[in-house]
């Protein structure tokens, strides 16, 4: 039984956003909860201390997480940030599992109810919670907004006295939440916009953007586009003769943005040397799957590169370059989801084990790991102790 909510100031990296706005801040004290906001937590995203107690809300220090029962956070709490949480607490974050057992092991060790907002299932109920999309849709739009500072050039075409100046050509490989809001954006900057997934049911979602779908469209695309909307796993053939025309495609354009990822696995390989270097001088490309090793060949995690004259951006949090807005939807996701573990009569926050939301996001409890997907992590960890 919960009702002291702790908002933690973020201390990984250059992490911008904060886990709670003052509209969510107000709402969990409707809620009958008592929160704490670390001093500073809000400042990156135009939020100042002031604004949070405006609403209700104790400006404390990082000494008070031990005292809470709930902590949000964007990103993962280190080993030094788990030391000073109470055994028993509920602590919500993006936790990015895949790969980091001994960091679940921890919070297992530490007795934490930890849940992991990327595992949100994508489901009618869950889409307020859905944090991948949320952040993703951000990151297309500043992707395109990051490519075109650097392009050297006008995005839309002018027509003036002195002479015309031609849209910039952007082509976009992936059409999901990212992709599909870069194509948008890149089209409200005027740009000409083109855009390929493996999903053959996304050619219509990229045309009603006004984009142009690039693909190899013979009878097997055409008989993969009626497989209910899902990718399908196309011959070699078919990927070669993919692979060739995209590579031929990307010799005409300025600005690439590549979006294939997949949660828990290393990003699939995209854009080679050899495209970069057909491409002209002055170039952009930008990568947002670079978290996973990235699906630009040269891309540097973090920075801009030269690749062949061709500037490769590899900003490792590009949502988090909007931190104000992308606070405010990642605020709202975590409270709507915080909102289903609220006992509004007691005004207390207490998981229902058996409830769906909460099977397929808890990563450990009482304990120990007990998400399935991870759950290899537990073992490892039982055979360490037995030694």
């Amino acid at each position: 039984m919960s009702n002291l909510v702790f908002v933690s100031k973020e201390t990984v990296g250059d992490e911008t956003r904060v886990a709670a706005s003052v509209e969510t801040v107000k709402k969990m004290r409707t809620f009958g909860l008592e929160v704490v906001v670390e001093a500073g937590a809000g400042l990156s995203s135009r939020i100042p201390d002031g604004e949070y107690e405006a609403v209700g809300a104790r400006i404390g220090s990082a000494a008070d997480a031990a005292k809470a029962d709930v902590v949000l956070k964007v990103r993962r709490p280190t080993g030094a940030e788990i030391s000073g949480y109470r055994s028993g607490a509920i602590v919500i974050a993006v936790m990015d599992p895949y790969g980091h057992a001994e960091a679940l092991a921890e919070m297992a060790k530490a007795g934490l109810t930890s849940f992991a907002m990327e595992l949100m299932p994508r489901i009618t109920r869950a889409q307020s919670m859905d944090v991948l999309s949320s952040q993703a849709n951000l990151a297309g739009y500043q992707a395109v907004v990051e490519a075109a500072a650097l392009y050297d050039r006008a995005m839309p075409m002018m027509m003036t006295a002195a002479g015309t100046v031609p849209a910039a050509k952007v082509f976009v490989m992936g059409a999901g939440v990212a992709g599909l809001q870069a194509i948008a954006t890149a089209r409200r900057m005027g740009a000409a916009v083109s855009a390929t997934d493996v999903r053959p049911a996304s050619k219509e979602q990229v045309a009603s953007l006004g984009g142009k779908f690039i693909a190899v469209e013979d009878d097997e695309f055409k008989a993969a586009e009626t497989a209910g909307g899902y990718a399908k796993e196309m011959s070699r053939e078919y990927q070669a003769k993919q692979a060739a025309l995209v590579a031929e495609h990307i010799a005409k354009q300025d600005i690439v943005i590549t979006t294939a990822l997949i949660p828990g696995r290393p990003a699939p390989r995209l854009v080679s040397r050899e495209m970069l270097k057909s491409m002209r001088p002055g170039s952009v490309a930008v990568d947002l799957a670079v978290e996973r090793g990235g699906n630009i060949e040269g891309v540097k995690a973090g920075k801009i590169a030269d690749v062949d004259g061709v500037k490769v951006i590899g900003f490792s949090n590009m949502a988090g370059r909007v931190p104000a807005s992308a606070s405010l939807l990642y605020a709202k996701n975590l409270l709507t989801f915080l909102e289903t573990m609220l006992n509004k009569e007691t005004k207390t926050v207490a998981p229902n084990l058996e409830d769906d939301l909460i099977k397929a996001t808890m990563l450990t409890h009482g304990g120990a790991v007990v998400h399935p997907n991870f759950l290899e992590v537990q073992q490892e960890t039982a055979k360490k102790g037995a030694k």
